[in-house]
Formats: C-alpha cells, structure tokens, sequence
C-alpha cells in the first residue's frame, strides 16, 4: 500500500521545495510539479511531490488522517487497560 501526504510548501529553491506538516519540514523534488508555488499544498510520496491539491482538500486530508491518529491511540489505550486488568495484580489475587 502506497500512501502520499499532503504538505504545505513554505519555500522552493529551483526543482526541490521545503515542505511542512506540524513544525516539521523535509525537503522533496518539484521535478513532477513545477508549476508549484510557495504556500501550495503537494501531496509527497517517497520524496516527490507527485501533484497539487487546493487548501481545502488538503486540509480534509489532514483531518481524516488526524482522526484516524486518535483513533489508533485511543484503541492502543482500551488494549493496554485491558492487558492490565488480565494480570494477577489487575484481578485481585495476592490481596
């Protein structure tokens, strides 16, 4: 499964750009998108930014990968409580 993230272009020095998602920034080729201007949102994939998506997909993007963050974090949580309740010490013996 191959999966390409939308990232917003904060500067672009001939075919490479600076990209940024949550204070972090990496650098990736222009050479599919030269068309790219700063403050454009690019989907990046394996380095490449391979197109362009207008704010509001982009940030739809962003926000379904957000929930689906919480969600995995949230499952994490509900196994980790469930392993400790299944310990020895979780179900009263020893007491």
């Amino acid at each position: 499964m191959c999966l390409a993230v939308p990232l917003r272009v904060v500067s672009i020095d001939g075919a490479t750009a600076e990209v940024e998602m949550g204070g972090v920034t990496r650098r990736v080729s222009l050479v599919l998108v030269p068309e790219t201007q700063v403050g454009d949102y690019v989907l990046v994939h394996t380095g490449f930014a391979i197109s362009r998506l207008d704010e509001e997909e982009a940030e739809e993007t962003l926000a379904l990968f957000e929930e689906m963050a919480q969600a995995a974090r949230a499952e994490e949580e509900g196994q980790a409580s469930e392993e400790a309740s299944n310990t020895p010490e979780g179900k009263g013996f020893g007491s």
